[in-house]
C-alpha cells in the first residue's frame, strides 16, 4: 500500500475516533414504544369533530365552527403547540415531513406495527388542506389569530377566541404557504398512491393547482396575512417552497416539467448557492438539497456542519453534546438534522459513498450513530437525565406550556372553564399538568444544557406538530438497528 493511502486512512480512522468521542454516552432506548408515542401525540393535536378511534381520551371535539364566518369549511386540521390557532404554513410542513418519512422509512414503520397510525397522522392534515383549498387561486391559510389567542388561557374544547379565517389568493398571494401545502399533498400523494389510489390522485389535483397558483401569484403571505407575522412570519421568503414544492412534484409525477423547473430556478432562488445550517418550517433550502443530488454540495456543507468538520460554520453544541442552532424551540432543529443525518447516512450506505467534508471523510455509520447520538439526548441520555419526548422514561416535563394539557379534561369536567378562568386557576398551578402530552417534544434545553419544567417557560416547555414529525421517521430507522429479524444488511 502507498503511504499516502496509509496516511488518509489513519487521518479517516482518528477522525471517527474524533467524532464519536464528542457523542455522549449513550444507552439503549426503547425506540418502538418512542414511534409509537410520537404518532399518539397528533391525535392530541387534532381540531374538528374527532372520529371513533380517537386513543386520546382527554381530548373532545373542538372548533366545529371554522370557517363559517366566511361561508366556507374549515373544521379539522391540527393546531401547531400548545395554543388554539390553526397555522397552515408549520402544518403543511408537518405533512411534508410525514409523509417523507413514510416514503423512506415506510417499511420500518410497518414492521413497527405503526404504519396505519403514521397514515391517519397524515391524512387528519391532508383532508384538511383539501377542503383549505376551495378555489385554484385561494387558499385558506390560518383560523384565528396569535394575539387574541394568547390573552386566554383555555381549553380547544372552550374556545371563545377569534376563529377569523385568513386567505391567500390571486389579490393576496402567498407562494410559501401554498407552495408547501402543494410539497404536503404532492409527499402525502406518494404515501397513498398504493392504499388509496383514488385519494392519491386527488391529493395530487390539488398539489398541481396549488403550485401552479403559488408560482403565478409570487408573494409572502405573511405581507397578504399580517395576522401571521411575530409567530409564524416567513423569513426565508417563498422561493425555497416554489423549489420545495417543484422538487416534490416531480417526485409525485416524474413529469419533466417539474424537473425543467427546478433546474432553470435553482440558482436564481437561492437552491444552489445558499450553504444552510438549518432545515426548519420556514427554512426548505436544505431539504430540496439534500434530494436534489446534483447539489451534494451544499448539502453536505449543512450535514458536515451538524458533524462540526466544516472549517468555518457549523452548527454550535451544548456541553452535553446537543446540536444548538437558538433559544427558542431548539429541538426543531435536532429533530430536523436527525431525519436528515439518518436519511443522508442510508444514502451513503446503499450506494457505497461517504461525506467528504473540509476537516474529513466520514462514513455512513458514523453519521448514523451521531444522528442516534442525538435522539439519545432527547430521550434521556444527557446531564439533565430530562427524556424531551413526554412520556418516554420515567423524567419527562410534566408542565408541558400547553392549554389542552394543563386543564382538567372535558371528559372529567364539562363545566365551561372561560378565558381568563384558565389562567387563573390552571395555568400558574406548580402541579404537574392533569393530562400527558404524550409524544410532544417540548422545545428542550438552553445553550448549557438547563432545563426549567414551568408552564410558564414556554421557550422550553412547549412544543409543536413538526418537532415530533421529524422524529417518526428516525425512531422507526432505530427500531429496525435494534431489531436483526428486520435490519437491513
Amino acid at each position: 500500500m502507498k503511504k499516502g493511502k496509509v496516511e488518509k486512512k489513519i487521518v479517516s480512522s482518528s477522525l471517527s475516533l474524533a467524532l464519536l468521542s464528542l457523542i455522549p454516552f449513550c444507552e439503549c432506548f426503547n425506540y418502538s414504544q418512542a414511534l409509537s408515542q410520537s404518532l399518539l401525540y397528533f391525535e392530541s393535536q387534532r381540531s374538528g369533530r374527532l372520529p371513533y378511534n380517537q386513543r386520546v381520551t382527554w381530548r373532545h371535539h373542538s372548533a366545529l365552527t371554522d370557517g363559517i364566518q366566511q361561508g366556507v369549511d374549515l373544521v379539522g386540521g391540527y393546531y401547531d403547540a400548545g395554543d388554539n390557532v390553526k397555522f397552515g404554513l408549520p402544518m403543511a410542513f408537518t405533512v411534508t415531513l410525514l409523509s417523507w418519512g413514510v416514503i423512506q422509512y415506510g417499511q420500518q414503520i410497518d414492521a413497527a406495527g405503526e404504519y396505519a397510525h403514521a397514515l391517519d397522522a397524515i391524512k387528519w392534515g391532508t383532508d384538511y388542506f383539501i377542503k383549505a383549498h376551495t378555489q385554484p387561486n385561494l387558499l385558506w391559510v390560518q383560523v384565528g389569530d396569535g394575539d387574541t389567542d394568547h390573552y386566554c388561557w383555555q381549553r380547544p374544547e372552550d374556545m371563545t377566541t377569534s376563529r377569523r379565517a385568513y386567505k391567500v389568493d390571486a389579490n393576496k398571494p402567498g407562494s410559501d404557504v401554498a407552495g408547501e401545502t402543494a410539497a404536503a399533498l404532492a409527499a402525502a400523494s406518494i404515501v397513498f398512491r398504493r392504499t388509496n389510489p383514488r385519494y392519491s390522485q386527488l391529493l395530487l389535483h390539488h398539489a398541481k393547482q396549488l403550485f401552479e397558483f403559488a408560482d403565478k401569484y409570487r408573494g409572502k403571505y405573511d405581507d397578504s396575512v399580517g395576522v401571521a407575522k411575530g409567530y409564524y412570519g416567513s423569513v426565508s421568503g417563498y422561493m425555497d417552497e416554489l423549489l420545495w414544492g417543484a422538487v416534490w412534484l416531480y417526485r409525485a409525477t416524474q413529469k419533466d416539467d417539474y424537473l425543467k423547473y427546478f433546474l432553470e430556478n435553482a440558482n436564481d432562488f437561492g437552491g444552489t448557492t445558499w450553504a444552510i445550517t438549518e432545515f426548519s418550517w420556514d427554512v426548505k433550502y436544505v431539504g430540496v438539497q439534500i434530494i436534489s443530488s446534483m447539489y451534494r454540495s451544499k448539502a453536505e456543507h449543512y450535514l458536515c456542519a451538524c458533524l462540526n468538520l466544516n472549517n468555518a460554520t457549523n452548527v454550535g453544541r451544548t456541553p452535553g453534546g446537543l446540536l444548538y442552532v437558538r433559544q427558542w424551540n431548539n429541538m426543531q432543529y435536532v429533530a430536523t438534522a436527525s431525519f436528515l443525518l439518518t436519511l443522508y447516512s442510508d444514502h451513503l450506505l446503499a450506494t457505497h459513498q461517504r461525506l467528504h467534508c473540509q476537516k474529513g471523510v466520514v462514513g455512513p455509520h458514523e453519521m448514523f450513530a451521531f444522528a442516534k447520538s442525538q435522539v439519545d439526548y432527547i430521550l434521556g441520555s444527557n446531564p439533565m437525565g430530562m427524556s424531551y419526548l413526554v412520556g418516554s422514561g420515567p423524567n419527562f416535563p410534566e408542565r408541558v406550556h400547553h392549554r389542552g394539557a394543563s386543564i382538567e379534561s372535558f371528559r372529567e369536567n364539562k363545566g365551561f372553564i372561560g378565558c381568563t378562568q384558565g389562567y387563573d386557576n390552571w395555568y400558574g398551578r406548580a402541579e404537574p399538568n392533569p393530562n400527558v402530552l404524550v409524544g410532544a417534544l417540548v422545545g428542550g434545553p438552553d445553550i448549557e444544557d438547563q432545563f426549567k419544567d414551568e408552564r410558564r417557560n414556554y421557550i422550553q416547555t412547549e412544543a409543536c406538530t413538526y418537532n415530533t414529525a421529524a422524529l417518526v421517521a428516525v425512531f422507526a430507522r432505530l427500531h429496525q438497528s435494534q431489531s436483526p429479524f428486520i435490519a437491513s444488511s
